[in-house]
């Protein structure tokens, strides 16, 4: 899954699209009426008026060469309370035909889900509240969450965790949750690998002392493994979910699960199919489900 330029010149802001390091998500950049200037990241000029084809030095994403620095010294954000930025909280917003809504703040936030990272191509370049990303330190993109705002991310298959400072829009990708800077990934072991299951809370600067509370306990080796489920419907009739599920096992996705739940005190029926070995057997689930005229499912994480 990135300092703002307030010049009085900077008439408009829209919203552009860019991709995110081969890991099939998106983020929208803010851009200004007449482009943007140099950038604090080795004086490198981003020209935020162009067209995303153009406007990087790469096309596709990468990470530096050999083994990457030694994160665990990188002192992590120390969350604060700061005003939000001009730019990138617009309410609600629409990327890719999907409309989000930004959160008033990161207090009480807390979601599973998928977690991607972007480096070398986005390095320098700014971000959708304007500032420079640098994917040496500890930042990430979300869709919802404030701009600025802090929020602890673990990784559910190892316990690490970060503390990372939100500037940043996506990842669009529909199953994805927070794109995560490159020395974030790698801190918490979603690098190499390119994608990890996460919990992502966030923090709230003006919470008493124990909300900010030190990095959860690191996951046993005896406490089960998260799954990846795809949830293909939730259904107040039990028997309209008795019948997609009946539709997913005949195309022979297995295992599938009817499993209730209430939410908002009503009883709903979700269709779910997993759990499912890896996030690219989500992906490819994924499609091969929307193939059949079915909705595009929901990620979970449990």
């Amino acid at each position: 899954m990135r300092a703002a330029s307030r010049l009085p010149w900077l008439l408009a802001i829209v919203l552009v699209l860019a991709g995110c390091g081969g890991h099939g998500s998106t983020r929208p950049y803010a851009a200004s009426s007449r482009g943007g200037g140099a950038s604090g990241s080795g004086g490198l000029y981003d020209d935020t008026s162009r067209p995303q084809s153009s406007r990087y030095r790469s096309n596709s994403d990468s990470v530096p060469d050999g083994p990457p620095p030694d994160f665990s010294k990188l002192p992590e954000p120390v969350p604060k309370v700061e005003p939000r930025s001009l730019y990138g909280n617009k309410s609600p917003y629409s990327v890719l035909g999907q409309t989000y809504n930004v959160l008033p703040s990161a207090r009480g936030y807390d979601e599973r889900g998928i977690a991607s990272f972007y480096g070398s191509k986005f390095h320098g370049y700014k971000t959708s509240n304007l500032e420079d990303y640098d994917m040496y330190k500890f930042t990430a993109a979300s869709k919802v969450l404030p701009l600025p705002s802090y929020a602890r991310v673990t990784n559910l298959q190892n316990g690490k965790s970060v503390v990372v400072r939100i500037n940043d829009r996506g990842p669009f990708h529909e199953d994805r949750i927070i794109d995560l800077s490159y020395a974030a990934a790698v801190k918490i072991g979603v690098w190499p690998k390119g994608t990890g299951l996460v919990e992502v809370q966030g923090i709230d600067p003006s919470a008493p002392a124990p909300e900010v509370a030190p990095p959860p306990p690191v996951v046993t080796l005896s406490a089960p493994p998260p799954g990846i489920y795809l949830q293909v419907g939730a259904f107040a009739d039990p028997a309209n979910a008795q019948k997609v599920a009946d539709q997913l096992r005949v195309a022979n996705f297995a295992p599938v699960q009817v499993v209730d739940a209430t939410i908002g005190g009503r009883l709903v029926h979700r269709v779910r199919v997993g759990p499912l070995a890896d996030v690219d057997t989500a992906d490819r689930v994924t499609s091969q489900i929307e193939q059949m005229g079915l909705p595009h499912p929901q990620v979970a994480v449990d």
